[in-house]
């Protein structure tokens, strides 16, 4: 991570510095993360860095154990499972509702030619970030605020797991948002509804079936 320069509000800035190190680099649940350690490598107090982490805490994208230190957050089968049922939720229901104009018509478009172009690269990181666009394109769409905000902390939770098991679902990506693209595109908010619930059901079942034991 790189230092912060003095800023107006230290908490938030290293809250967004922490996030996006838990998020990106390839972390694993044991790695321990200290307020002096952090205090460090951003070159500030650890009283922000210790906010930051309580607010990670409580998006679940951090455990904080006392005396220890906090740590990336792993997930049982249940959890993942749960996570899963309330995107679908939320994602579906986005989908009937949301305002279907040209301009969510081509940034969806746009979005699935990114998707096979990063695909093509072998860009893991940026597939799954472009993933997360395409659905919060949706969201926003809809004119929700809370629904967007509730799905962004799922997909943050979801992307701990998914950053493992890329290659389980990740070729899938563009089929599937074509299918609700064009079902979209149609006016048929029925056919994006049961499209969105089968791509969602798939990539859950593919990562369950990756969790469960042998």
């Amino acid at each position: 991570m790189k230092k912060l320069a003095a800023p107006q509000n230290l908490t938030s800035l290293a809250y967004a510095s922490i996030k996006n190190y838990i998020l990106r680099e390839d972390l694993d649940e044991r790695t321990r993360l200290t307020e002096d350690g952090l205090s460090r490598q951003l070159g500030i107090s650890k009283s922000p860095v210790r906010e930051a982490l309580n607010s990670l805490h409580t998006e679940g994208l951090v455990r904080i154990e006392a005396r220890r230190g906090a740590y990336v957050r792993s997930f049982s089968l249940q959890e993942v499972m749960d996570l899963y049922g309330l995107r679908e939720a939320l994602e579906v229901y986005a989908v009937g509702i949301v305002a279907i104009t040209p301009k969510l018509i081509k940034g969806l478009r746009q979005s699935i030619a990114r998707t096979r172009t990063l695909l093509e690269d072998g860009d893991r990181l940026g597939h799954i970030e472009e993933d997360m666009n395409f659905h919060g394109l949706i969201a926003s769409a809809s004119g929700n605020a809370e629904l967007c905000r509730a799905l962004a902390n799922i997909q943050n939770q979801l992307w701990l797991c998914r950053r493992k098991t890329y290659d389980l679902s990740a070729s899938t990506a563009p089929s599937a948002h074509k299918a609700i693209l064009d079902a979209l595109q149609r006016g048929n908010r029925k056919a994006a509804q049961k499209a969105m619930r089968n791509h969602i059901s798939l990539v859950r079942q593919r990562l369950v079936d990756f969790m469960q034991p042998q």
